[in-house]
């Protein structure tokens, strides 16, 4: 009996696990049909932490609002700290305001800042991932934890291996970045040799609104390179 109760329950995970694939080809299909509308954006990524006083959450607005300026739109998680100030500064700026959202244990709401129309909810952190780096322009990494790195590394990752076009990546705050940097120069590439110099060459550190737009805008004038959609 016990045998065949264990046979059963391993049975309906299989068939769940099948039924998932449906759901997840929903998520993507609606991630593209939305995200391709809505024209060239940069992310912003950083801390769900951060609160509305802190230095980074005022920076995080400024460069926002600098980077609708300049023509693109802002696309963050949805969620508090860091990504509502994308979103406010895109906002603020008249610029588009992209949330792409995902319930967690620190961001139990998408921010206000969001346009209405260019809200997203993702059950998948696999599929908001894919949406973030197939319709960004760029990547502006302010200080954040686990999930701010993990999306860093992924997409050094995948232009490392030539699966995505190049695309510029801005670190904001030298005092936050610099050792995770300099630890990159001196283990990876220095004494271990694991990765190539040339995999640095997107990166940069800067402190300022006006050096990330200033990236951003010698990268497409001056290469063969466009924005992908």
């Amino acid at each position: 009996m016990r045998k065949e109760q264990h046979h059963k329950g391993w049975n309906e995970i299989k068939t769940n696990d099948s039924w998932a694939i449906f759901k997840i080809m929903g998520e993507f299909v609606n991630g593209f049909e939305k995200m391709s509308k809505i024209g060239p954006c940069v992310s912003i990524f950083g801390s769900a932490r951060t609160k509305p006083d802190h230095k980074y959450y005022k920076l995080a607005e400024s460069v926002a609002k600098g980077i609708v300026e300049a023509g693109y739109g802002v696309i963050t998680g949805g969620g508090p700290g860091i990504m509502e100030a994308g979103n406010k500064g895109a906002h603020l700026g008249g610029g588009t305001s992209v949330g792409l959202n995902i319930d967690l244990p620190f961001e139990q709401h998408d921010n206000p800042y969001i346009d209405p129309d260019k809200s997203l909810d993702f059950d998948y952190f696999f599929v908001r991932k894919v949406m973030f780096v197939k319709y960004s322009q760029g990547f502006v990494v302010m200080p954040g934890g686990f999930g701010t790195l993990d999306e860093l590394f992924e997409a050094i990752t995948l232009i490392q291996t030539h699966k995505i076009g190049k695309f510029p990546i801005i670190l904001v705050g030298t005092e936050f970045w610099e050792g995770l940097l300099a630890w990159i120069k001196q283990t990876l590439l220095g004494s271990f040799g694991n990765i190539s110099e040339k995999d640095l060459d997107l990166i940069h550190i800067v402190d300022t609104e006006d050096e990330v737009i200033a990236i951003l805008d010698s990268f497409y004038k001056n290469s063969e390179l466009s924005p992908n959609f």
